[in-house]
Order: C-alpha cells, then structure tokens, then sequence
C-alpha cells in the first residue's frame, strides 16, 4: 500500500509538472530577424508603399504586403502564421483562436522568378490580411515564415500593428528644455485626450511606447503621465521624454550601375558579381549642422532601367569605408540603417585596415537608395554610441512615432488604441 501510494505521488507530480511547463510561454521578445542565409531583403509595409510603417486599421480593407528574396536554387514551400504579442513584443497568453478568424497557418503562394540578373534569386510576395485568416483584435503581432510546413523551420520574422484607434494624441517635437541639452537633444511633449476609454489606473492600464525615425534600439517605454487630468493624460517632461537629436542620415544611390552618382568612387563587375565602392566618409562629430535631405534611415528598392525593381534589380557588393586614423580600442563599428533592422549585426561590421587607415566593410545589397550611419558598440557593457562618430545636432530632421497600448479590466492582453506619426522641424 505504502509504494502504491509513492507511486501515484511520484505520478502526479510528474503529470503536474507536464501541464505547468505546457502552460508556460518562453518570454521571447520577438525582433525582426532572417533565419536562413538565403533569404535576404525582407520587406513588411503597407500594400504599394514601401517606405510605409507596417501598420493597419482593424476592420478594415487594408493590406501589408510581405516580400523578400530566396537566392536557393529549387523553389521553396513557405507559409506564414500570425502570433499576438505584448506592448514588449513577447507573446500575449491570448489563444491563436482568440486573436486570428480563420485558419492559422496559410502558403505563400505569389512568387517569380529573377529576370536577367546576375544573382538569380525567386521573389516571394504575400499581400495579407487575407479572407481565411484575419487579425481579430488590435495589439503588436509577428509574422512567422517557416518552410514545408514545419513551424520549426522558420526562416523570417517580421514585426506589424493592428491598430483600433480610440483617443486622440496632440504632440509637440521641440529644441530640449534643460540648457545642457539643448544643442544636441530633441523633446516630444504630448498629450493623450481618452473621452471615449475609460482608463481606471493610467499608471498601469496605459503603456506609452515612442520611438525615434521607428529605431528600436533607442525606444522610450517606461514613460508614466506627470499629470492626470478629467481624460487626459499628459507627458510633459524635460529629460524623461528627450531624444539625442544625431545627425542626417547618410545615403548613396546604386538605382543605376551605368553611371557614377554622387556618392559612388567606382563600379566595376566580372561574370558573377558586381562592385560599387563608395567615396570614404569622415566622422562628423565635431562639424557644424547641415541640412541634407534624407529619408530618416529608410531605403528604397530601385533599379532605374527596370520594369520590375522587384525581379529585375541585381544584388551588389558595396563597399563602405571610414577613415579614421586610429583604431577604436573600447569598441567596434556597425553601418545602422532600416536595412540592418537597427540592430547590431555582424554582417555589417566594419574592420580596420592598418595599410589604409580605414574602417572598411563590404555589404551585398540589392539596388537601390538607401540612407545609413556609423554606430559604435562598447565591447565591456556592449552599450552603443551614434554620436562618437556622427555627432548629434537639434537641428536634424527626424520623424517621431507614438504608440498607445491599453490592457481593459477584464482583458488577458493590450490592445493598440493610438497611434501618432509626428516631426521635428528645422529650428
């Protein structure tokens, strides 16, 4: 009786431990990431707009449009899922039944093949939400690309918003308050009007995102209302709410390998690859402020003689260089862009070449305008610095997002009810 009774103990506990850890979610913070090397130029915005935040309203007509290159020789079998996520992009307790109508899992079936390039690659393209699976609740989400139908098998993740939008956002980018910031930070006052929510604790029902030219790796998110009034809640702060204004943005154009534009030092190719090498940057750091037109870190997929950018633009080897008479001891440097994700990667780190004194790095790319900038990353904390080599100016022209997430008493997840796309303008 004695060892029937360990063993149903033994049992039990076993079977508890099961369902706990079956109820567990990994507290995964999802990022956009390529996990096949084969896959390159991933792209997520709204139909026909490439440059667009990948952001649409629920319930209604509009689409994103995903898109990205396969440089595999045989045709692959991809299919896409949606998963929810939290305000900090880890997966919401939501079920998949909870937040998508219609099956979970789908193929991407729209694809074509490179013409009269180089580089052969298939373009794969999903334009979504579709009729049989469609987001049913506002929040983050990811889509998850995975390939012959194993969800083990992924190959991108790619971040997008369902936005419901119900309140009002009134905001205001400005020189920094405080005198030791003002030459080289900027301020985003703002204000949240809820008339039509009620909101019981602002301090913990509201979650406040702002993120700087949409960067990630500069994100505020811990931001709290100084002042609660009848429906309002305001953010007016003077060091809380301020961003380090940088600089403009870089930019070089291979839309055509023809000619030579403005930033290009020489184009070369041979049978299998083809080679622009750029005119050598200089650290900006201690210059004066001047306007140059960008696109705040975008780029734009181009090829100037083509009738199909998407298929017929050919991948190019750039070739980046800095001069800098020293090697950086404390860190390395990374181009930055929108087409690094913002994120430290190391295809996009640069070396020192002792003979040329350069920092030096080669980049495949696929034709295009694209704007970039050199960051450094400390070895020891492997906290970053944009200025150390680009400077920061209040000045510089950026674009501003603010992103208002609620949880609703009663509501095991946050909806995305705000959203506002603001500038700052030469001072």
């Amino acid at each position: 009786m004695k060892n029937n009774n360990q063993y149903l103990l033994i049992l039990f506990t076993v079977l508890f431990s099961s369902f706990y850890a079956l109820g567990q979610k990994e507290n995964v913070v999802f990022e956009n990431e390529i996990f096949n090397t084969n896959i390159l130029t991933p792209l997520l915005h709204t139909e026909n707009n490439p440059m667009s935040n990948p952001i649409i309203h629920l319930g209604t007509e509009e689409k994103l449009q995903l898109s990205f290159d396969d440089f595999s020789e045989d045709l692959q079998d991809y299919y896409y899922t949606i998963v929810h996520c939290n305000s900090d992009w880890t997966q919401s307790d939501l079920m998949k039944s909870e937040y998508i109508d219609g099956f979970f899992e789908n193929r991407i079936e729209d694809y074509e093949f490179s013409f009269n390039t180089l580089q052969k690659y298939t373009h794969y393209n999903l334009v979504f939400p579709e009729n049989y699976l469609k987001p049913l609740l506002s929040g983050n989400y990811i889509i998850k690309v995975f390939a012959n139908n194993n969800l083990k098998e992924i190959v991108l993740i790619r971040r997008f918003m369902v936005l419901d939008e119900k309140l009002n956002i009134s905001s205001n980018v400005k020189r920094a308050t405080l005198i030791d910031d003002r030459e080289y930070k900027q301020e985003i006052d703002f204000t949240i009007s809820h008339s039509n929510v009620y909101v019981a604790n602002p301090y913990s029902d509201i979650k406040v995102v702002i993120k700087q030219n949409n960067r990630e790796d500069n994100s505020i998110t811990n931001l709290q209302p100084l002042f609660v009034k009848q429906d309002q809640l305001i953010y007016d702060y003077e060091i809380e709410n301020t961003f380090e204004a940088g600089n403009e943005f870089r930019h070089f154009d291979i839309k055509s390998i023809r000619y030579q534009s403005e930033r290009i030092k020489e184009i070369s190719s041979d049978s299998n690859n083809i080679n622009v090498k750029l005119l050598t940057d200089i650290s900006r750091s201690f210059e004066e402020f001047i306007s140059i037109p960008d696109i705040n870190g975008e780029f734009l997929i181009n090829k100037q003689e083509a009738w199909n950018s998407e298929t017929e633009a050919e991948y190019i080897k750039v070739n980046f260089s800095l001069l800098e008479n020293r090697k950086i001891s404390y860190g390395d440097i990374y181009l930055i862009g929108r087409f690094t994700d913002w994120k430290i990667k190391e295809g996009y780190k640069l070396q020192f070449n002792e003979i040329s004194r350069r920092y030096e790095c080669i980049v495949l790319l696929k034709q295009g305008y694209y704007n970039y900038l050199y960051i450094v990353q400390d070895h020891s904390n492997k906290h970053t610095n944009l200025t150390f080599i680009e400077g920061s100016h209040y000045q510089t022209k950026n674009d501003y997002y603010i992103y208002v997430y609620y949880r609703e008493i009663g509501k095991n997840y946050e909806q995305l009810i705000g959203f506002k796309k603001t500038s700052s303008e030469l001072f």
